[in-house]
């Protein structure tokens, strides 16, 4: 798969797919949570029944997940399109844009290397690490 955005017009909320068992997307979902003032994004562990709903329809492995999906305005972005996406979103994070003159394949080359072994260098949870209240409300357990 190419991984390239695509239209998602039916998502109206914006939203973050992600390992909810990988200690590293775990930390980058509080990141988000932290930064993300407006509160715009909502968040979902792929190991959920939405999350695996989410994956299904987007061409993603839940069982082994390859990347993580990100929905903004109704876009669906994936890879390091999906890291720089929130990060624009996040109006303190626009200097991330910078890391768009590096060309997709390669960004995605860097993005793959971390995915692989993100288990081994970072550690893995058995359950998805909700942390404080107000970022569990931020979590989406079922469809909409």
């Amino acid at each position: 798969m190419r991984w390239e955005p695509v239209a998602a017009p039916d998502i109206t909320q914006d939203l973050i797919l992600f390992d909810g068992d990988c200690v590293l997307c775990s930390r980058g979902a509080h990141f988000v949570h932290a930064h993300d003032r407006a509160g715009r994004f909502k968040f979902i562990a792929i190991q959920s029944a939405y999350g695996r709903q989410l994956a299904q329809r987007f061409g993603i492995d839940a069982e082994a997940p390859e990347t993580n999906l990100a929905v903004i305005d109704g876009r669906a972005f994936f890879k390091s399109d999906a890291a720089l996406n929130v990060l624009r979103a996040m109006s303190v994070w626009r200097w991330s844009n910078a890391a768009r003159v590096l060309p997709r394949p390669l960004r995605n080359w860097f993005y793959d290397r971390v995915a692989r072994n993100r288990y081994q260098w970072f550690g893995r949870k058995e359950q998805c690490w909700a942390g404080d209240p107000a970022f569990r409300d931020r979590i989406i357990e079922s469809a909409p």
